[in-house]
């Protein structure tokens, strides 16, 4: 079991930093909190936000039942967002993050290149972290089909080596949260659009 540990960390580290020499990870900073002024209106909460993000009231409520009901030490259900204008479901993405109390991690889906690129954002997640993924329909087919298992079951399946001697290398993912945004519903696979939990229109 430590080996098998050893040899997970010996990944994400390589794996981590041959992504970050492509440039390829957009991890959001954390920003203090800033105590109001007595004459500074005060700003809208996450839950109000997601009230003027969400116009479809049935997808605002499922999504805050969804959040309010979630098990301790449970990562929320896979969400799906579906694009409106001048509403940004990266934004969105954030305001779950905040709900959940948890780490956001953001990129686009043509910006992943190789296997390398997806390895590495997965080993580099915290337990519950949220991981968006925008235009995620444009990701390659080699990808999505390597985010299967990491959506069902938190495992990332490496395959090492080609041919008859080719192996599976399983790794163990922490359980985490993916949000994917689109433009509409037919332009995601239908076995990609089924690991979401809820599908969420934004706007009104």
């Amino acid at each position: 079991m430590q080996t098998r540990g050893k040899w997970k960390k010996i990944l994400a580290d390589a794996l981590t930093a041959f992504a970050r020499a492509l440039h390829i990870m957009e991890i959001s900073e954390e920003t203090p909190a800033k105590t109001p002024k007595e004459d500074e209106t005060p700003t809208p909460g996450p839950s109000q936000w997601l009230k003027e993000c969400i116009g479809v009231e049935g997808d605002r409520s499922r999504l805050e039942k969804l959040i309010a009901e979630r098990r301790p030490n449970r990562a929320l259900g896979h969400l799906l967002l579906i694009d409106a204008p001048r509403i940004s479901s990266r934004t969105v993405a954030q305001i779950v993050a905040l709900e959940l109390g948890v780490n956001f991690r953001a990129i686009s889906g043509p910006v992943l290149a190789n296997a390398g690129d997806l390895a590495a954002l997965l080993c580099n997640l915290g337990p519950r972290d949220v991981l968006f993924i925008d235009e995620i329909h444009r990701l390659n087919p080699a990808l999505e089909e390597m985010l299967y298992p990491a959506m069902e079951d938190f495992q990332l399946v490496l395959i090492i080596g080609e041919g008859p001697s080719a192996r599976h290398v399983k790794i163990d993912l922490e359980p985490f949260t993916l949000i994917g945004a689109g433009p509409a519903d037919n332009l995601i696979s239908a076995k990609l659009h089924g690991q979401f939990a809820l599908r969420i229109h934004l706007g009104i």
